[in-house]
């Protein structure tokens, strides 16, 4: 097995978490701009996992099999590093959007 393949099966539902929270999230407050801050935020996760793991595999903390890369590299980080970053950006404001929030608790 692939890291590619290994990445779909959390990938493709952390997409599709984002996807249906932002555009719940468009529909209930026109203007919000979900997709915008979702944009914005993986943006930055992505700058920092470049920065990161690179000091990381540079100082030999962890390396990956080259028999399951695809041979694509950002510095020295695979490709296939990032997806753990892209599911987290995208899937967990996606999940805070959907979850229902506690209700404050009356003030004695």
């Amino acid at each position: 097995m692939t890291y590619w393949l290994l990445n779909l099966v959390f990938l493709v539902p952390a997409l599709g978490i984002g996807a249906l929270a932002a555009t719940r999230a468009a529909r209930r407050k026109p203007g919000s701009r979900p997709f915008a801050r979702m944009a914005v935020t993986l943006v930055v996760v992505l700058i920092l996992t470049a920065v990161f793991d690179n000091i990381m595999i540079a100082v030999g903390l962890f390396g990956y099999n080259p028999d399951v890369i695809s041979g694509a590299f950002l510095g020295r980080a695979p490709l296939e590093d990032f997806a753990y970053a892209i599911a987290a950006a995208v899937m967990l404001p996606g999940l805070w959007l959907l979850l229902p929030g506690k209700k404050p608790e009356a003030v004695r």
